[in-house]
């Protein structure tokens, strides 16, 4: 995947745009999630990037740009669909990359204290 591509991928959109892939991310993130934590080496900024990406106080182009690369994640069919295993996140994996590096700094520790509880609490979702 070529940065021509990443870049517009992480487009963050208008208003409406952002509003729409808000809710596609809400909906489809944790299922999307739960299937990837063990194949993305840095789960926990990517959920981290997910609070952020939600948070009200996090500047309007951030939340953009994290909404265009989770509604990505989120999409079953993309570059390399996630069907395949062990390569199906490597698209996924250089597009949150990407976000999450062009952000860098809006991520804030309260994001990543929600990030650690869900890691936590995600052995025993997994049992339930």
């Amino acid at each position: 995947m070529d940065d021509i591509k990443i870049g517009e991928i992480l487009l963050p959109g208008d208003e409406d745009t952002q509003a729409r892939q808000e809710s596609n991310v809400r909906a489809k993130f944790w299922p999307t999630m739960k299937k990837a934590v063990r194949q993305i080496p840095f789960s926990r900024d990517v959920i981290a990037a997910f609070y952020c990406a939600t948070d009200r106080q996090t500047p309007l182009r951030v939340r953009g740009i994290l909404l265009a690369a989770l509604g990505y994640f989120v999409l079953p069919l993309d570059a390399v669909p996630d069907m395949f295993a062990l390569v199906g996140f490597t698209d996924d994996i250089a597009v949150l990359t990407t976000a999450i590096a062009l952000i860098n700094g809006h991520i804030k520790e309260r994001h990543y204290d929600a990030a650690d509880r869900m890691l936590a609490d995600e052995p025993q979702r997994g049992a339930a």
